[in-house]
């Protein structure tokens, strides 16, 4: 399975929005300014962030984006969901009963076979994406409990963000 350019992005802005001083919403214009993607597509992809409940829209000439919940209690898991819908890595178009259609109702146990072992594996992987936080990567990647918010509607935000010593 490969998830698509749209968890991607979709995480990059969860990033913004849990870096972002939280009393200030950013813009739609400032988010399709630096995930750099075709504005219709960012925009059902921030719908589909609302309805997951991952973040809230705010209307007005100060509106924009904000995180619906704490970056420690959205997982990676729930971004994955709320872009790609349901896991299911295997498809099950029927090939193995067409292949192997004159040995039923072997072909069939063959296929309950492989459905549950995909099954089992995809519960496993969300099991363990449900574990991850945003606020754990966060943390991971800057190495301290120090992290900086900002305001990226301010232009001038690159120049004077200020980040802690990276680890090696």
């Amino acid at each position: 399975m490969q998830l698509t350019k749209g968890f991607e992005q979709a995480a990059c802005i969860i990033a913004l929005l849990a870096t972002q001083n939280r009393r200030i919403p950013i813009s739609s214009q400032v988010i399709h300014d630096r995930v750099n993607g075709s504005q219709t597509y960012l925009q059902k992809l921030l719908r589909k962030l609302v309805v997951a409940g991952l973040i809230t829209s705010v209307s007005g000439n100060s509106g924009g984006f904000s995180l619906a919940k704490d970056p420690k209690k959205i997982t990676l898991l729930e971004v994955v969901q709320a872009t790609e819908g349901e896991i299911k890595t295997y498809p099950d178009l029927g090939f193995i009963d067409l292949v192997f259609r004159d040995f039923r109702p072997l072909s069939q146990e063959a296929t309950h076979v492989i459905n549950q072992a995909f099954h089992h594996a995809d519960q496993l992987w969300c099991q363990y994406l449900g574990t991850k936080t945003v606020y754990q990567i966060i943390l991971d990647t800057f190495g301290t409990e120090n992290i900086p918010l900002v305001d990226w509607n301010d232009p001038k935000t690159d120049s004077r963000l200020v980040l802690p010593k990276l680890k090696s």
